[in-house]
């Protein structure tokens, strides 16, 4: 059986090769914990999705973090609004 290392991205290159040779729609996971190394791996191309299963298990609030680190305006359920929006719109 052959080996690879596991690390971060590690399963990004297997999406990359099928999204080139296939010519479909892939989705990149393995080790995917910023919002950076999400971002890269869609701008540049090696996949056209990207999956955090385990990091938002770790980190409920990832979406939230990421808004912020690009510098977006959270988009907030109907529900949640008048929890979450400021008093006084």
């Amino acid at each position: 059986m052959p080996r690879f290392r596991v690390g971060k991205g590690f399963q990004v290159p297997f999406a990359k090769r099928i999204r080139a040779e296939a010519k479909i729609k892939t989705a990149a996971v393995g080790m995917i914990t910023d919002v950076a190394q999400a971002d890269e791996i869609v701008m540049e191309g090696d996949a056209d999705l990207v999956m955090i299963g385990r990091e938002l298990l770790r980190q409920p609030y990832f979406a939230l973090r990421a808004q912020a680190e690009i510098d977006a305006k959270p988009s907030w359920p109907v529900q949640y609004g008048y929890a979450v929006q400021p008093s006084g719109k």
